[in-house]
C-alpha cells in the first residue's frame, strides 16, 4: 500500500478512536448506558472495580488480539487493531479527567442520541480506514470461520449479553436506553463507513427499446444495458433495459420513458451502492 495511503488510514483510526473514547467520556459512562462487546464489559466492571475503563478494554482485548493475530490477519491486523485499541483506551483514560464527570447532561435521552451518533461515526471511520477497535468483532469473526455463524448473530448474541448484564447493574430502564443507543451507533457507523451511496437501479420493458435508450443515454449520460427476454404470458421476444441512476434523476428518467413509449413497464429499484464509470472508481479503501 503506498505510503500516504497507509498515512492516512492510521490518522483516520487515531481520529475515530478518539471520537470513540469522546462518546464514552461524555455520554455513555456518566449516562450509566451500557455500550455493545467489549467496551461495555470494560464499562461495567469498571462501575464494580473502580478501575479506568481504559485499563479494562485493553487487558480483555488481549486474548482476543492474541487469537485474532494468530488466525484472521497476521502482522497487518496486529498493528492496526492495536493501534484502535490503545489510542481508544489512553484516549478514554486520558480525557476522563479533563471532561466533566457528570457529562454533558442528565437527561438519559440526550445521552442515547448523541452517544450513539458520535460514538457510531467513530466506529465507521475506523471501519473505512480497514480497522477493527477488537473486541467482539474479533470474537464474531472467529465465529464466523471455526462454526459458520453469522457476524450479525454474534454481534446480536454478545450485545444482549451486555444489556443483561447492565440491566442488573444499572436498571432495566437503562438497558433498554442501551439498546436503543447500539442501533443508533450502527447507522451512524454505516454512515460514516459508507457515505451516502444509495443510487437507484432500473429495469425497462417497452415496445420500442431502442428510443428509450438513445434518450436515457442522450439525455441523462447515463449507460444502458441492453438483453433479451421473453415474455411469458404472450410468448413473444422482448428487450429489457437495465440502467442505474442517481436519486436526482429517478424522475427525469421516468419522463423519458413517459414521453417515448407511455406503455411501458418500469421497476425502479434501490442498490446500496453503485462502483464504475459515471459512479464511484472501482478501487480499495
Amino acid at each position: 500500500m503506498p505510503t500516504f495511503s497507509r498515512l492516512r488510514d492510521y490518522a483516520l483510526l487515531l481520529i475515530g478512536a478518539l471520537i470513540q473514547s469522546l462518546s464514552m467520556v461524555l455520554f455513555y459512562i456518566p449516562g450509566r448506558l451500557a455500550a455493545g462487546g467489549v467496551s461495555g464489559v470494560a464499562q461495567l466492571a469498571g462501575n464494580f472495580t473502580g478501575w479506568p475503563v481504559g485499563v479494562l478494554y485493553v487487558a480483555l482485548n488481549l486474548p482476543l488480539i492474541g487469537l485474532g493475530w494468530r488466525h484472521l490477519g497476521g502482522r497487518r491486523f496486529l498493528a492496526r487493531t492495536v493501534f484502535t485499541v490503545l489510542a481508544y483506551s489512553i484516549g478514554m483514560d486520558a480525557l476522563s479527567p479533563a471532561l466533566p464527570k457528570t457529562g454533558l447532561t442528565a437527561d438519559p435521552v440526550l445521552n442515547v442520541l448523541y452517544g450513539g451518533v458520535v460514538g457510531g461515526i467513530g466506529v465507521g471511520l475506523v471501519l473505512r480506514a480497514q480497522g477493527t477497535t477488537g473486541g467482539t468483532d474479533i470474537l464474531a469473526l472467529l465465529l464466523k470461520r471455526w462454526r459458520g455463524i453469522p457476524l450479525s448473530h454474534s454481534y446480536v448474541m454478545t450485545d444482549a449479553l451486555v444489556v443483561l448484564m447492565a440491566g442488573l447493574s444499572f436498571g432495566w430502564d437503562l438497558a433498554l436506553y442501551a439498546v436503543v443507543a447500539l442501533y443508533i451507533g450502527g447507522v451512524a457507523a454505516e454512515f460514516a463507513a459508507e457515505g451516502v451511496r444509495v443510487v437507484r437501479v432500473a429495469t425497462i420493458i417497452s415496445s420500442d427499446p431502442q428510443r428509450v435508450e438513445e434518450r436515457i443515454m442522450g439525455d441523462l449520460q447515463r449507460g444502458v444495458t441492453m438483453w433479451p427476454g421473453v415474455g411469458m404470458y404472450s410468448g413473444e421476444p422482448r428487450q429489457v433495459l437495465f440502467c442505474t441512476v442517481t436519486r436526482a434523476e429517478v424522475n427525469r428518467l421516468k419522463a423519458i420513458v413517459r414521453e417515448v413509449d407511455p406503455q411501458a413497464f418500469v421497476v425502479i429499484g434501490e442498490a446500496h451502492e453503485a462502483l464504475g464509470e459515471g459512479f464511484k472508481p472501482l478501487k480499495a479503501g
